[in-house]
């Protein structure tokens, strides 16, 4: 009997791959996922991360991981009235100088954007139940902890010497060309940003696809398979799959050296656990390491909301004229010699500027 046990447990060690060894947040649940047509546990539906929570800790709620009740609905009654003040309707007659505006929170100018665009959530992101203060639990000051040697830039992508960032097309952002989802919102990590936090997950017995609202990006992840080995590096990385129980595991490295994730990029390694913990609940886990930019491994967690709809086309480059004015403008500034935008020499401010940060 003995022998029989060892051999088993040595059997289901094989099953689990050797760079399962992660250590991305586990959730405590006794929850029985419904069963997929694989056997597997369903992750199929349309799911949402929209929240007022961040991949960092804010320090105006405290050092601590957990937020208080108190907290919590402090902070969510702050964002319904910034809601509300959007959403009142606005005077045609009124000039800018009339127009109402809000700039708590750090908003900075422009703050009463036409609200009716945005949608970043307006809960404190919950796991199992407790407040969060933002998602990342390791380190334990929850901050990113970047190598204090690191001099790259830790948004937007890199540019070649000699490249400025209004000089073509393929040196403008690469959301704003339509070619990845504005501020990490495909991932890994997967993380909401100001609007369109909806996925929609599709899975059978041998692939599980994740349909992203932002842009249109669509991570297919092989569940069994092996990294590819013709150096090819694809928007959103190389990803495989594997179940570890009723957790989906996804490893994702061989990221395009343009996608950059926090300073890191051709070195990253991502490791993802998907875990069902409820009807309407799933919770996402992620473990980040590349210790060219990283001083540590470094990882957290957050939970997705099962959401009733579809996810709507995002018609990205639709009526959009500023990428065609952005590049004319920045060629009168060479034919008349006169700059007007500092963004033409200031390249590494305005990479800082470009990919957002989670407040």
């Amino acid at each position: 009997m003995l022998r029989a046990l060892c051999l088993a447990g040595a059997l289901l060690a094989l099953a689990v791959p050797a760079h399962a060894q992660d250590q991305a947040p586990r959730p405590a649940t006794t929850y029985k996922a419904p069963r997929g047509a694989d056997g597997r546990p369903s992750l199929d539906g349309v799911w949402t991360n929209a929240a007022i929570t961040r991949l960092e800790r804010n320090p105006r709620h405290g050092a601590t991981l957990a937020l208080s009740e108190e907290q919590v609905e402090r902070i969510e009654a702050r964002e319904r009235a910034q809601i509300a003040l959007g959403d009142r309707p606005t005077d045609p007659n009124a000039t800018v100088l009339d127009l109402p505006a809000d700039c708590s929170g750090g908003r900075g100018t422009d703050c009463n954007y036409n609200a009716a665009w945005t949608d970043p959530g307006h809960v404190v992101m919950r796991v199992n139940g407790q407040g969060r203060n933002g998602f990342v639990t390791v380190p334990a000051d929850g901050r990113v902890p970047i190598r204090k040697d690191f001099r790259g830039g830790l948004y937007g992508r890199r540019l070649p010497p000699g490249l400025a960032i209004n000089d073509n097309p393929e040196s403008r952002a690469l959301g704003e060309r339509c070619l990845l989802s504005f501020g990490n919102s495909s991932g890994p990590v997967m993380l909401p940003g100001l609007y369109n936090n909806t996925y929609q997950f599709v899975q059978t017995k041998d692939h599980v696809a994740i349909v992203v609202e932002m842009v249109h990006d669509t991570r297919i992840i092989p569940i069994g398979g092996k990294h590819r080995t013709d150096g090819v590096r694809p928007w959103m990385g190389d990803s495989i799959g594997w179940w570890d129980g009723d957790t989906l595991v996804v490893e994702t490295v061989g990221f395009h050296p343009q996608q950059v994730f926090r300073g890191a990029s051709e070195n990253l390694k991502v490791t993802e656990r998907f875990t069902r913990v409820g009807a309407d609940r799933m919770h996402y886990g992620f473990w980040v390491e590349d210790p060219t930019v990283f001083s540590q491994p470094w990882g957290g967690e957050y939970e997705f909301q099962r959401i009733p709809g579809l996810v709507y086309e995002y018609a990205c480059h639709e009526g959009n004229y500023g990428l065609a004015n952005i590049l004319s403008g920045a060629r009168e500034e060479e034919r008349t010699g006169v700059r007007t935008a500092p963004t033409n020499v200031d390249q590494k401010a305005a990479q800082v500027g470009e990919e957002g940060e989670e407040g």
